[in-house]
């Protein structure tokens, strides 16, 4: 199947081709002809296997024909939950639209607002917002949406992580009633599934692959390591691996400053990126780090989603999430569109119920690597049933390294027995 089979217009065709794709993702070749339709549409598929464009082709094609937009008025809207997720999905409207006579603009926080209103003043046929942002613009009567044709709500399961559903639920409340709603998430909760059956009519529902499953592209394993050495064993695998683009997460905005420094003190280059930077040093940040002026970009889960970089060979979980599920949107940065990618996770004893959790979701035991000279001064072992129970121990391998499998590292017996029935002597299980 190629994209000329869809049904698309020449224009997108041509755009298409000049982005350099020729065969279609499953989530693509099932969702264009279905938005094309105009029917309202469910769909969920892995992060990194082109979603976007899985709406943004078919959404302009149908904007390509119609009535032409009003001043302040917006023919389609597509909400996402953060400032970078709208930013990617703006350049993509911009590219597959380049030959089409449409008009876009993304808004969001954090920014100017008076930039914003101006753009809107001619309006504009795609929309690309973040839920606040938009409704101050509306309460200064700089949008309107009595021509909205089209909704999309681009992960809607982080929409509803972050708390935005007061904001969805009033935005709503100010749209037609007669409109085409195209629901695309990741993943899809129970409550997104409640939320959709609130908004769509009668939609087709696609599934592109299996419900919160991490991308087969993408080589996990874990490195059991003590919290207070996870700064130096960053450091020391960036460089004797050679790393020259890696993405980090951490859980805080002060641990993504720490490691960051850390990095910067040990010569590699490095910046943060958390909700506390302003937006414009976000994405110098993010410039840098897609030019390789920056080796490292440390980043709390705003950045799981939205992060679009090509071809990222390496993501880092320096702390684990505490929600299972942003554990496959991080390391969906990387392994995207078919490309090959590796994810690590720095993982210490007091976070084996998060690593539980982890691989009970994606319904696998990540392989555990010792790294010579950083063995966990703690006994391991692996289960995704979630049942605690001691390991038998083993020698570790001698042999380190990538790809490497350890043995499992144990404590001395005398130390075993004296600690014997406490949960956290098993890093997962």
């Amino acid at each position: 199947m190629t994209f000329n089979t869809l049904g698309l217009t020449e224009p997108l065709l041509r755009a298409v081709s000049e982005q350099g794709y020729t065969t279609p993702t499953p989530i693509q070749l099932q969702a264009i002809p279905a938005v094309l339709s105009g029917r309202d549409l469910m769909a969920a598929a892995q992060t990194g296997t082109g979603k976007t464009a899985g709406f943004t082709l078919p959404l302009l094609q149908r904007l390509s024909i119609g009535e032409r937009v009003q001043a302040n008025s917006v023919r389609a809207l597509v909400l996402t939950p953060t400032r970078e997720l709208a930013a990617q999905v703006g350049e993509s409207v911009a590219a597959y639209g380049k030959h089409l006579p449409l008009r876009s603009a993304v808004i969001f926080g954090g920014v100017s607002i008076n930039p914003q209103m101006m753009a809107l003043r001619r309006g504009v046929d795609v929309l690309i917002a973040t839920p606040g942002r938009l409704l101050d613009l509306y309460n200064q009567n700089a949008v309107k949406f009595s021509q909205l044709e089209i909704l999309v709500l681009d992960e809607a399961d982080r929409m509803l992580d972050m708390g935005f559903i007061r904001d969805i639920r009033k935005i709503m409340a100010l749209l037609p009633k007669r409109r085409q709603t195209l629901m695309f998430s990741a993943t899809f909760s129970d409550d997104i599934r409640g939320l959709a059956q609130d908004l769509l009519h009668k939609p087709t529902f696609i599934e592109a692959s299996p419900r919160n499953a991490a991308a087969n592209t993408v080589r996990q394993w874990v490195h059991p390591v003590d919290q207070k050495r996870k700064p130096e064993l960053l450091s020391h695998l960036v460089h004797h691996h050679g790393w020259e683009q890696v993405l980090v997460f951490t859980r805080t905005k002060h641990g993504a400053n720490r490691v960051a420094a850390k990095l910067e003190q040990d010569g590699i280059t490095a910046a943060a990126i958390h909700g506390n930077k302003s937006q414009g040093a976000r994405t110098r940040a993010l410039a840098d780090f897609k030019q390789g002026t920056v080796r490292v970009l440390v980043a709390t889960d705003i950045a799981s989603r939205g992060l679009d970089i090509d071809q990222l060979p390496q993501v880092v979980n320096f702390d684990l999430p505490n929600v299972a599920e942003d554990y496959v949107h991080r390391i969906g940065r990387t392994g995207r569109a078919g490309a090959n990618g590796q994810a690590v996770s720095l993982v210490s004893i007091d976070e084996r119920l998060l690593l539980s959790g982890i691989e009970k979701l994606i319904r696998q035991v990540l392989p555990r690597e010792t790294v010579e000279g950083f063995d966990l001064t703690s006994s391991i072992s692996a289960t995704t049933s979630g049942q605690h129970h001691s390991p038998t121990p083993t020698k570790p391998a001698a042999k380190t390294g990538f790809g490497t499998p350890q043995g499992k590292s144990a404590l001395p017996a005398k130390q075993r027995s004296s600690r014997a029935g406490r949960q956290h002597r098993n890093l997962a299980g």
